[in-house]
């Protein structure tokens, strides 16, 4: 439990730092550490980044760099995938299912097999350098920015990840944000999202408040941590050498899964 905690502030100083990533941390920490059913750790996770993304929105919507209205267009069909894929897609998935017609795995292991997938690639993201997107179109094109956000939610729905490294070249190429916008309307995105798939799971799970609430202070001490120390620490090497730990972390979670 108390590596448990100190997880929890390194989900918040990594937010606060380089302005992601964290998330990815929340389930590998709660079931590997806490010892928390994957299942119902994909629910506390939402929790957890709504509530940690929700500080950094209130800090960046006092200084304008929220763009509300290309948030809203995003953020509505995110979160009705949200809801539904945590409401719906999540209890309708059997129990063992059969891969190929050979392979058993259970429903715990996919979800973690999904997640590190979804980690992998956010590492990937992070280590590579972020290349200049080049928007074409000075038209917000509102279809496409609609069905990304349903595309994020449900992977949101399904792993319990804010999924920002998805969700910030969209609103660069799709909505012409510059990156600072975009990264203030993301946390606003992921704010919301996840609050709402969170309300989705309150009808299906049975939640520790009392664990969930005190994990979430951590996480959200670790933030402010982090915002203090990020104004004098250069967040370029940071991104890679975490790049890099998230993919570590992702191929331990494969090793994991298949060989326990």
């Amino acid at each position: 439990m108390i590596f448990g905690y100190l997880g929890a502030v390194l989900i918040g100083v990594v937010l606060g730092l380089i302005g992601g990533g964290g998330s990815i941390l929340t389930v590998p920490i709660l079931v590997y550490l806490i010892g928390i059913d994957p299942v119902l750790a994909t629910s506390y996770s939402l929790f957890v980044v709504g509530a940690t993304a929700g500080v950094g929105t209130l800090k960046n919507a006092n200084k304008g760099f929220i763009n509300f209205k290309v948030g809203t267009v995003f953020a509505i069909p995110s979160f009705i995938a949200v809801y539904i894929t945590r409401r719906y897609v999540i209890t309708a998935i059997p129990k063992t299912i059969m891969i190929l017609g050979e392979i058993n795995i259970s429903k715990d292991t996919l979800i973690m097999l999904l997640f590190a997938i979804l980690m992998a690639i956010a590492g990937y993201f992070m280590i590579v350098n972020r290349p200049n997107f080049q928007v074409k179109d000075k038209d917000l094109n509102y279809l496409k920015i609609s069905l990304d956000g349903v595309l994020v939610g449900f992977l949101t729905g399904l792993v319990g990840a804010g999924g920002g490294f998805l969700i910030i070249p969209a609103l660069v190429i799709l909505a012409n944000l510059d990156m600072k916008n975009a990264i203030a309307t993301s946390l606003f995105i992921i704010t919301v999202k996840s609050s709402i798939g969170f309300l989705g799971d309150i009808q299906s799970q049975v939640i520790d408040w009392s664990f969930l609430l005190i994990f979430t202070l951590f996480a959200v001490l670790g933030i402010f941590i982090g915002m203090f120390f990020g104004t004098s620490i250069d967040s370029k090497p940071l991104k890679k050498i975490f790049g890099w730990f998230v993919l570590t972390i992702a191929i331990f979670i494969i090793v994991v899964e298949f060989f326990n």
